[in-house]
């Protein structure tokens, strides 16, 4: 078992291998989070966890609210995600790379990072300024069949452009920029379609490749039937222009 520890960015979305992740920087733990990162050398890569929250808040509150208007703020690296973070985690998370780390006058960050490679969260360690957590990393298997999988996935997924496109009276891109390598069409697939934060990790904690575009083809079919009923619903920016995973 390969492990590795990093700092650990909570948010209410799940990061996907190979999506970019822009990130707007102000709360003073992720702030200290990124002036540790930039200690590191240019060469080298400025790696962070992401995981998606299960339970609890991405941005503690700062101020005393209701019912008690004098209560303590509840301040911290773990602040917002009660007496054990790691139950307010889902178990598997995805590393990021950051590309781009720019301090602006007033201290906030403007950060620019990719999606590199599935994790599953072993610990955290709220104990310094910023949360950090041992996590094991996993592999991408591919599964039997996938090949043929991502080639229907990508199928249902013009469809359902199509119909998306359709529904918001929008002209829709080509899609000729598609990949087909099997895992990358899961991974774009599953950030890509109109789901909720559960469905989306349950995508990202897939056993392997197959099992994660047999899943999408269920849910490509499900959502465009719906859509076909349903045309007012709103429609994805990638009906708008070609998608790139940079």
């Amino acid at each position: 078992m390969t492990t590795v520890r990093l700092p650990l960015f909570p948010l209410n979305s799940v990061l996907f291998p190979g999506l970019v992740l822009p990130l707007n920087v102000f709360e003073e733990r992720y702030r200290a989070m990124m002036r540790d990162l930039l200690k590191t050398p240019e060469d080298e890569s400025r790696r962070f966890a992401v995981v998606a929250i299960r339970d609890g808040h991405e941005v503690s509150p700062s101020a005393p609210g209701m019912p008690d208007g004098t209560a303590v703020t509840d301040r911290g690296p773990a602040a917002g995600f009660g007496d054990d973070p790691l139950k307010a985690f889902h178990e598997v998370g995805c590393v990021a790379d950051a590309a781009t780390i720019r301090e602006r006058a007033d201290g906030s960050f403007e950060v620019l990072a990719t999606g590199t490679t599935r994790v599953r969260l072993l610990s955290v360690d709220a104990s310094g300024a910023f949360l950090t957590a041992e996590l094991e990393e996993l592999p991408e298997n591919p599964g039997d069949g996938a090949g043929a999988l991502a080639e229907g996935v990508l199928r249902a997924f013009r469809q359902y452009q199509k119909r998306l496109a359709g529904a918001r009276e929008r002209s829709l891109s080509t899609g000729a920029d598609l990949p087909d390598e099997p895992a990358v069409v899961s991974y774009l697939v599953a950030a890509a379609v109109m789901l909720d934060v559960p469905a989306r990790q349950r995508l990202l904690q897939a056993p392997d490749t197959a099992s994660r575009l047999r899943e999408e083809l269920k849910v490509l079919r499900a959502e465009t039937a719906i859509i076909r009923n349903l045309p007012s619903l709103p429609a994805s920016d990638l009906t708008r222009g070609p998608t790139s995973l940079n």
